[in-house]
């Protein structure tokens, strides 16, 4: 079943996705508002800033014009970073209106809005209103690009309350080495892919300040603890957070030098400021943004989330590591459940 599909976002993960339904055997136009990255695509077939080494399906045609890209698609897949989608979609909706076209929407964004909590699915819903789309649907998992452009193998889950449209999305991307699998709970996945990147920076300092496996399994189980708790206060279901958007997501973002959470993380605790890990990241590191909304909305909701705190206190208040880890660590004793 072949279809042609709009990729919004040629970032690593934008990019490989793309290719990855190309392969699939669909029409896909992938879109960059950047015309230097569109003409390395389309003329040599890379994407070096943000993929080394790989070379990119030569039916895969990138598009600085969002018009363009858009044009006949069935389904749109927003990759974009949280901070840019509300804008994206904005546009996006435009030129939805002109092509008088009503494509099923998906997303592989993770992340929650700063100052409106908002979750992705919910502002793509906002700013695409019912008239110009059909269902919106979550892919979300333990899914590094690199891997998936080596072609390992990868499992996903897709969320949808519409069960149609998450088989539909299961049906474009599985392949041989990409499987994916069915959820009707969205709140719960977005909220787990969001919040991993929280631990991920935590993981990376602890490995940058020298701790060993026990501690980088104490922070991301008792990280998934207060994640679930957090998700929990909004409806979601508590057995997501055990599953591939959950325990999966924060094993692979928190153990893997292809997180670039994580290597913000061994940075900060290698002793470099913030200011200094974002100026040589280069690319979007959505747990910085992330441990913010995610801090402000457990006080706003009552939920304890003492590790979010902690590293939300050393992001924007400047505590001292080792002290937050201390603090942490001495805190009164209690039940694991």
């Amino acid at each position: 079943m072949s279809e042609k599909i709009a990729v919004l976002g040629a970032g690593s993960w934008g990019s490989i996705l793309a290719n990855l339904l190309d392969e699939n055997g669909n029409e896909v136009s992938l879109w960059s508002y950047k015309p230097q990255q569109v003409k390395e695509l389309n003329e040599k077939h890379t994407n070096t800033h943000y993929i080394k080494d790989f070379t990119y399906s030569e039916t895969l045609i990138a598009y600085s014009d969002l018009k363009q890209a858009l044009t006949g698609a069935t389904t749109v897949l927003f990759v974009v970073p949280t901070k840019a989608v509300r804008s994206v979609a904005k546009d996006t909706k435009a030129v939805l209106e002109e092509l008088q076209t009503k494509p099923q929407l998906i997303h592989a964004s993770k992340g929650i809005e700063q100052g409106t909590y908002k979750r992705v699915s919910e502002i793509l819903a906002e700013e695409i209103p019912a008239d110009l789309r059909k269902s919106i649907t979550v892919l979300s998992g333990p899914s590094h690009a690199e891997d998936v452009a080596k072609r390992d193998i990868t499992l996903v889950t897709a969320a949808s309350a519409d069960l149609d449209a998450a088989k539909h999305v299961q049906r474009l991307f599985m392949n041989r080495y990409f499987r994916v699998y069915t959820n009707s709970d969205v709140i719960g996945v977005e909220i787990a892919a969001a919040l991993k990147n929280i631990i991920a920076l935590g993981t990376g300092a602890l490995n940058g300040l020298g701790y060993g496996d026990n501690a980088k399994a104490a922070l991301m189980t008792r990280g998934l603890a207060e994640i679930s708790r957090l998700g929990a206060s909004f409806g979601a279901n508590p057995q997501t957070f055990t599953g591939l958007a959950g325990v999966g997501d924060i094993i692979v973002t928190g153990t893997s030098k292809n997180s670039r959470n994580y290597r913000a993380g061994d940075e900060l605790g290698k002793g470099q400021t913030l200011e200094e890990v974002v100026d040589t990241m280069g690319m979007v590191i959505e747990g910085v943004a992330t441990t913010k909304a995610a801090y402000e909305l457990s006080k706003q909701r009552g939920v304890e989330m003492p590790i979010t705190a902690a590293i939300y206190q050393v992001l924007y208040e400047g505590k001292d590591i080792r002290k937050a880890i201390s603090d942490l660590m001495m805190r009164e004793g209690r039940s694991e459940f």
